[in-house]
């Protein structure tokens, strides 16, 4: 049996053991591990600094790197991931539903773990902790496989989670991080239907459609992020310029960040020359059509391409249309689902906006930067699904249960 098989059966070990764990041992766990996370930063910060000279000799990408950079601040967010899970009600056990039938048979569906979760990543180390956290309040195994970029990272993470586990006489396995990062191991990882219960791809389009192309175990699907912020005739120069910033500039490696900023030609006469304006001051490079380049001659040109690209980096796709069904138009066709903002003071045009266009979520006068479980209240998320079914949009501890139903009866017998 291979190293990843062996990782794997004793993960579905474990997982027995974990979903037993009440809610009190839980969040003792979660809290300890908190405080363990913040202990070891130092140990962290040392062992992310050998993956962040790795990443630097071997040329990554300005967006990788930065997803794989941890400082401090970053440490203290991951432990107050597993504070903020912590406070937040086990979903475990909890009634769905519940119903009696005709015939006296009491009939309810409660909340139970999945068992346990394989996710594949992608530099990320705080989705270590963002994984961990999740599945041991929802009382599922998880088996992380993240990149090698980020190996030292995610090990010194997961040792001091095991730490808090050892003590609390809880299976290390339960957490456990792939030994083999090679693309053979992942492959394996695909087809392990005997030990994982869903598997979760985090990273980007190629990863993504890999997993789903490729994998017998069933798919937690997440999504690319073209995301796009249209500003309505009606929207302030102020908010419009503030949001448009913020959303690609306040961290633009990650998937809710805007690729596309779509102004109304009107708003543009007004208000275009400032916001390309202050796009260019904080170094955002601007592709924009043909009525976007007069505005500015430090615009580039837009090509084709340009309208679906997930840049993660400083670089805008800039459209000027001539109404809100001309934003929805080319919303509806370069989309990838995931968010979509309306700047507007009209009522009316945000609801046309709400009611025209089905992404995981949608924004009115907001940044796309609040997609995401901590943002939402949701303590963490293990991705931000852009699917349909199970889960949509940034998933926190209910898309880590499935259900069970439980009958009652006081002797029925089928006629």
């Amino acid at each position: 049996m291979g190293i990843i098989l062996e990782q794997g059966k004793k993960a579905k070990k474990a997982a027995d053991s974990i979903s037993m764990l009440t809610s009190k041992q839980k969040n003792e766990v979660l809290s300890a591990i908190a405080d363990q996370l913040e202990n070891d930063k130092e140990l962290i910060l040392a062992e992310n600094e050998k993956d962040l000279q790795a990443g630097y000799d071997n040329g990554i990408s300005k967006a990788l790197m930065d997803r794989l950079r941890l400082n401090e601040q970053r440490i203290y967010n991951m432990a107050d991931g597993f504070r903020h899970i912590q406070s937040l009600q086990d979903p475990i056990g909890e009634a769905i539903e519940s119903w009696t039938r005709p015939n006296g048979i009491h009939i309810q569906s409660i909340r139970v773990p999945l068992g346990v979760v394989g996710i594949i990543y992608e530099a990320r180390p705080n989705v270590t902790a963002d994984a961990a956290a999740l599945c041991l309040k929802t009382g599922n195994a998880a088996f992380l496989r993240g990149s090698s970029s980020a190996d030292f990272s995610n090990k010194a993470v997961v040792t001091s989670i095991h730490k808090v586990l050892e003590n609390h006489n809880i299976p290390t396995d339960a957490i456990q991080l792939a030994k083999d990062t090679s693309r053979e191991a992942a492959a394996e990882l695909f087809t392990m239907n005997d030990y994982l219960d869903v598997l979760i791809p985090r990273g980007g389009a190629g990863l993504i459609q890999t997993v789903v192309q490729q994998s017998s175990v069933p798919v937690l699907e997440t999504g690319v992020g073209n995301c796009h912020v249209f500003i309505d005739e009606s929207a302030t120069k102020e908010m419009g310029i503030n949001i448009a910033l913020n959303a690609k500039t306040n961290r633009p490696s990650v998937c809710n960040a805007a690729e596309t900023i779509i102004f109304h030609e009107k708003w543009a006469e007004q208000h275009g020359t400032a916001l390309i304006k202050t796009l260019l001051e904080n170094e955002v490079e601007v592709r924009g059509d043909q009525s976007v380049q007069s505005i500015h001659p430090d615009v580039k040109a837009a090509t084709e391409t340009d309208w679906s690209e997930e840049y993660l980096d400083l670089t805008a796709a800039v459209k000027m249309v001539p109404d809100i069904n001309g934003a929805i138009a080319h919303i509806k066709e370069y989309s990838t689902g995931h968010s979509e903002a309306i700047i507007t003071e009209e009522e009316s045009n945000k609801n046309l906006f709400f009611s025209n266009l089905d992404a995981a979520v949608l924004y009115h006068n907001a940044s796309t930067r609040f997609t995401d479980g901590f943002e939402f209240g949701f303590g963490a998320e293990i991705g931000v699904s852009t699917q349909k079914l199970h889960a949509r949009g940034p998933m926190g501890l209910n898309a880590l249960t499935s259900l069970k139903y439980l009958v009652e009866g006081s002797g029925q017998i089928k006629e």
